[in-house]
């Protein structure tokens, strides 16, 4: 069976808003909403479908895209390759040219609608940032907290409370305060056994890597609403991840890092390489800062995660 080829758009407006549409009753997966975009033809790139499809769906021009996320996804009756771009620059105003119905949703909306299989990893890369903070270890706790509150009040959207030094009950005594300092401003991944998850039921989880190969046979350990994160290391991890179907992940090291000395980086084209075929949003991680963040979104990654070089000055 022969897989086809879609260029989608996550479209978003001025106001951050996503453009999304509900498919026609008569269509595959009929009913069910969408992120626009059509079949790519012969010789066109992911640009000029887009481009073509966009211009006849919708009525818009688009000036600015860049790559957002690529899933192979196999239905009983056909298989897809959707390759995922970014739409923030587009003149016009959107209409359903073709009578479908639009609507624009905030992000935080985006899982209370219905979507194909395929697109529910694209929901997760539109509600994701580029940027995922990780907290030093060795810092004393007033400091942590002063960094989680510097990090969120200078716009982080997505932190991980990362303190393997810390005995448990002083953890989850941070983590408290950081869910407070967090809460309507930035989601707070914790690490930690999951006996724990409901006391925190704010926060997301970040698996270790050890974590992922004991539970992942289990599934999710609880529903989509609430994120699910992993640490991978190789093809291997990033399997197992999507066995469980986690939201995203993390994969390092990219680069030779000062916190994990030990370990060989896999370095750009093995990751590269690596995430190809992933079904899930990746940051890369180690050895890489804002400065990498435009290079791993072209070579596939959701962004970039950091420690040191994403905390602040505090």
């Amino acid at each position: 069976m022969k897989r086809i080829h879609v260029a989608a758009a996550v479209i978003r407006g001025d106001d951050g808003r996503i453009l999304i549409a509900r498919r026609a009753d008569t269509q595959h997966q009929g009913g069910l909403w969408e992120f626009p975009g059509g079949k790519v033809e012969d010789g066109e790139s992911i640009e000029q479908a887009l481009a073509r499809e966009l211009r006849e769906e919708l009525g818009i021009e688009v000036t600015r895209s860049r790559p957002l996320i690529k899933i192979s996804h196999d239905y009983p009756d056909k298989q897809v390759l959707l390759d995922v771009q970014e739409v923030d620059g587009f003149t016009g105003e959107p209409h359903g040219a073709e009578g479908q119905p639009l609507a624009w949703v905030t992000s935080r909306e985006l899982p209370q609608y219905t979507f194909p299989e395929a697109n529910k990893p694209i929901v997760a890369a539109a509600r994701l940032p580029d940027q995922y903070l990780i907290t030093p270890d060795g810092l004393g706790v007033p400091e942590l907290l002063r960094g989680i509150r510097a990090a969120v009040a200078a716009g982080i959207k997505l932190i991980q409370l990362r303190a393997p030094n810390m005995y448990d009950p002083q953890y989850r005594d941070v983590a408290v305060d950081a869910v407070g300092l967090c809460a309507g401003k930035a989601q707070l991944m914790l690490k930690g056994p999951l006996e724990w998850l409901g006391d925190f039921p704010s926060a997301g989880w970040h698996l270790t890597a050890e974590q992922l190969r004991k539970y992942a046979a289990k599934g999710r350990p609880f529903p989509r609403e609430r994120w699910l994160a992993a640490s991978c290391h190789g093809v291997e991890e990033l399997a197992l991840a999507e066995r469980m179907g986690v939201d995203f992940v993390t994969l390092s090291p990219v680069q030779a890092t000062q916190t994990h000395p030990e370990a060989a980086p896999l370095g750009w084209e093995e990751a590269t390489r690596l995430i190809a075929n992933a079904r899930q949003p990746v940051f890369f991680l180690g050895g890489v800062g804002p400065a990498e963040r435009e290079r791993a979104r072209q070579a596939g990654a959701q962004g970039v995660a950091g420690i040191r070089a994403f905390w602040p000055d505090v």
